[in-house]
């Protein structure tokens, strides 16, 4: 590759680093694996790069990338078998601190709701409502129709309110089943 189009590659992940990172978690509910499908969207955005470099919005085609990137992850075998939980605290490090905890549990709710989701459901979520995207916007990041946005979006949302109501009439520490959470007494 040549040495300006290195430069101006380099120029682009410096700049929309951080956004594809909290993207890619927005959709994928972990860190660690925002990073895994980042990094190989990276790899693939230089491979393509000579190509792409002069598109009227790189950041745009890279989160496009990332966004494709995401949902291809889900459908790897290896990943369905791996399942992770997310445990709260068993106390507030100050007693001060409950209202914190008492946001976190909210945000666990809120990401385990969120897993739900399909993967494109979680993409569209976090582009429409997350970043505040437009419609049409999300349609072309994901190169999807307008008109699959919409639904996508209304049956995700709807899903979400369905999980998120059934988690609030369990109680605190309790599934929706009425076990108790796992880390949680």
């Amino acid at each position: 590759m040549r040495e300006e189009l290195k430069e101006s590659f380099t120029e682009l992940v410096a700049a929309e680093l951080t956004r594809l990172r909290r993207f890619a978690y927005g959709i994928c509910g972990e860190w660690q694996r925002a990073d895994d499908v980042v990094q190989a969207a990276l790899e693939r955005l230089y491979v393509a790069w000579p190509r792409v470099h002069d598109a009227h919005d790189p950041g745009a085609y890279a989160r496009t990338v990332v966004a494709r990137q995401a949902i291809d992850e889900t459908r790897r075998p290896w990943r369905r078998w791996e399942r992770t939980r997310d445990s709260v605290p068993e106390r507030a490090a100050r007693p001060d601190a409950a209202d914190a905890v008492a946001g976190a549990a909210d945000r666990l709710d809120l990401a385990q709701a969120l897993r739900g989701l399909s993967a494109k459901q979680r993409a569209i979520v976090v582009l429409r409502f997350v970043e505040d995207r437009p419609v049409g916007e999300v349609a072309q990041i994901l190169r999807i129709a307008p008109g699959t946005v919409k639904r996508q979006s209304h049956d995700a949302l709807t899903r979400l309110r369905q999980t998120l109501t059934s988690n609030d009439d369990a109680g605190p520490g309790e599934s929706a089943s009425g076990r108790h959470a796992e880390g949680v007494e």
